[in-house]
């Protein structure tokens, strides 16, 4: 790798990291805390490459980018902000930011990024730019409770941005109270048809042959949203293809919703094929809570400022009490979250909510969603229990060797460990917590099943 790299970073020990790292590439490095100056250095023709933070002492790095474009078309600038919310990823898309890193970060990944951007910059041929500056966006990110620091979020952040002005279909997949709806509106609110309508069809309004009719006339050349599409009956689904087929040039935008798994429906036969194919353009799958364990603070934190703005008493968790919070499994997702800190914010008598308030509302809510395995709606156990069956049934009718309860958990606990040992980036104690046992234990079991733990360097 090889190039100039203009890095902005008011925090010291980034732009030292960032500078030894790039330069131990190959690259030359030139490092600032100032807006001003990077600004000054772009103006000189100086650096490739620009890494720069959101919010410096003495301005907004989102904001610069037009004018980053205007003085240096063809100039790739990456963004790394500790904002972690949607509104950051879509801003940098649409100020034309070459790529979007939330902090913290991972620095190989960002080398990489660093690299490929070097690489397009060499062949690209510079065009004027169009890049919006981010106070045209419309809504302020406060009201956009989709918040998360976590690398599926920040994967969904970066996925919905570059779909946002696309003409594809795009269907959102994940479980009950995810915000599937409130990415799919995002998705409408920030794109090109933002000043269009927006049209959530529900089965009812497919129920008859003027439907469909009447949901094009609604929605002109703005959005249409098939809410949980998976639900809808055979006779609906016809419908929509029908609908689908009949238009022409400057058609509404098409999105659709399901928690259902659309792929075995379709398999099962409870879901058309052609429809399947017709709405799968992009496929964004929102992660589930318990998949973002580490955004529940934020989320938390959301939900209390959110509760005062509408005129409720200030509360604030208790760091065992957030504990509780963090480990249970939210199988109603956001949306359970978020009721249950309402009806907390209105029981808890302090300021402070306590560890005992939150078991109290949580011991009446179900403590743990069945696990799924692969069948539609189907539980682990019972995927589990199929393998074992054919297990039994490949001997021939004889009995397999002896061992086999060993040989099973070894088969289970092999690929769980290695999972959670990603999930944590190779954090051995936070892996034992997640999983509950004691870190020697889990050391014994790493070592026992041979199992190879890489630590992922994560950058504050």
């Amino acid at each position: 790798m090889d190039g100039t790299i203009l890095v902005a970073d008011d925090d010291r020990t980034i732009r030292t990291v960032l500078t030894q790292a790039l330069t131990r590439a190959g690259c030359k490095v030139h490092a600032t805390s100032s807006l001003v100056t990077l600004m000054r250095w772009v103006e000189e023709g100086k650096g490739d490459l620009v890494i720069s933070d959101v919010m410096m002492p003495d301005g907004n790095g989102l904001e610069s980018l037009p004018r980053i474009a205007e003085l240096r078309p063809g100039l790739p600038v990456i963004v790394i902000s500790a904002q972690n919310t949607i509104m950051t990823a879509i801003q940098a898309a649409e100020a034309e930011a070459f790529d979007y890193l939330p902090k913290p970060f991972d620095l190989p990944d960002l080398m990489k990024r660093a690299a490929k951007a070097l690489e397009v910059k060499r062949r690209a041929n510079p065009a004027p730019s169009t890049a919006k500056a981010p106070s045209e966006l419309g809504a302020p990110q406060e009201d956009l409770p989709l918040v998360g620091r976590t690398p599926a979020m920040q994967t969904l952040y970066r996925l919905v941005a570059r779909v946002m002005n696309t003409d594809l279909p795009v269907l959102i997949t994940g479980e009950s109270g995810t915000g599937k709806s409130l990415i799919a509106r995002a998705i409408h609110d920030f794109s090109d048809r933002r000043s269009l309508p927006f049209v959530v069809v529900s089965a009812s309004d497919l129920a008859t042959m003027e439907g469909p009719a009447a949901v094009i006339s609604k929605a002109r050349n703005g959005s249409i949203l098939f809410d949980e599409v998976g639900d809808l009956d055979e006779e609906a689904q016809a419908r929509i293809v029908r609908m689908l087929d009949s238009f022409t040039d400057n058609a509404p935008r098409i999105m659709a919703t399901s928690q259902a798994n659309l792929s075995a429906k379709m398999e099962s036969g409870a879901f058309r094929q052609d429809l399947f194919y017709r709405l799968g353009g992009v496929t964004i799958s929102v992660p589930s809570l318990r998949e973002r364990v580490d955004d529940i603070p934020l989320l938390a934190e959301f939900f209390l400022s959110k509760a005062e703005r509408d005129g409720l008493s200030a509360r604030r968790f208790t760091g065992e009490a957030m504990d509780l919070v963090r480990a249970y499994s939210w199988p109603g997702n956001v949306r359970q979250l978020e009721n249950t800190i309402r009806r907390l914010i209105v029981t808890s008598p302090e300021e402070e909510i306590t560890r005992m308030e939150v078991e109290t509302v949580l011991g009446n809510q179900p403590a743990m969603e069945p696990l799924q395995g692969g069948g539609e709606g189907e539980k682990l156990s019972s995927s589990v229990a199929k393998h074992l069956r054919r297990y039994f049934d490949l001997h021939g009718g004889v009995l397999p060797p002896p061992g086999l309860y060993q040989r099973i958990l070894k088969e289970v606990e092999g690929p769980l460990i290695e999972i959670a040992l990603d999930a944590v980036g190779g954090n051995q104690a936070k892996c034992a917590d997640l999983l509950g046992i004691n870190r020697n234990t889990l050391r014994k079991k790493i070592n026992d099943l041979d199992i190879q733990v890489t630590r992922r360097r994560k950058l504050m």
